[in-house]
């Protein structure tokens, strides 16, 4: 089971992958944090944003935790406003 809870019937090939990509990380906090994110977002997210978001999920799980939890600073790369979705889709569905 990915704990996806969205089709990706309606998603082009791009972000079809993207999407299992974000519930297939290693990880399973990160896939939590950026699954669901996923979930409710990457329809929505224009092809630049899918393209930072691509960037940041070739990062290790380790980083990009402690990244989305503050125990670690956000690399400038990433410290961008895809990142600050991600954190406040988070906050909004308390993951």
């Amino acid at each position: 089971m990915t704990g996806t809870t969205r089709s990706s019937a309606d998603l082009d090939i791009r972000r079809r992958k993207v999407l299992f990509r974000s519930w297939h990380r290693g990880m399973r906090e990160v896939d939590l944090i950026l699954g669901s994110f996923a979930d409710g977002e990457i329809a929505a997210l224009s092809e630049d944003e899918l393209a930072v978001y691509e960037a940041l999920m070739a990062e290790p799980d380790a980083d990009i935790l402690k990244w989305v939890t503050g125990e670690a600073p956000v690399p400038a790369r990433h410290d961008t406003p895809v990142f600050a979705k991600i954190l406040s889709y988070r906050a909004r569905v308390n993951v």
